[in-house]
């Protein structure tokens, strides 16, 4: 689906005021951040989630952090890295 069609002007009657518009909005960019970061720690480990590896990095769940853009405050679910201690 192009990004055009998801924003016509059927999907946009839906909302009824600016309050819902805005938490729509919210949703969007929360669920957008989340994935990048996700895709971000899939190519810094090397591997998909859910994949094996032989990689000594692993992933740990997700640490919820805050991010204040200029307009909104938003809660974020952030993946977590664990990078195992050097054995000496």
């Amino acid at each position: 689906m192009k990004k055009e069609e998801l924003l016509n002007d059927d999907f946009l009657k839906q909302f009824k005021s600016g309050e819902e518009l805005n938490d729509f909005l919210k949703q969007i960019q929360k669920r957008g951040i989340e994935k990048m970061l996700e895709g971000e720690l899939d190519c810094h480990l090397g591997y998909d989630k859910h994949q094996k590896s032989d990689n000594p990095n692993g992933r740990n769940g997700f640490t919820e952090k805050n991010f204040v853009p200029h307009w909104v405050k938003v809660r974020f679910r952030l993946p977590v890295i664990v990078i195992p201690p050097l054995i000496q």
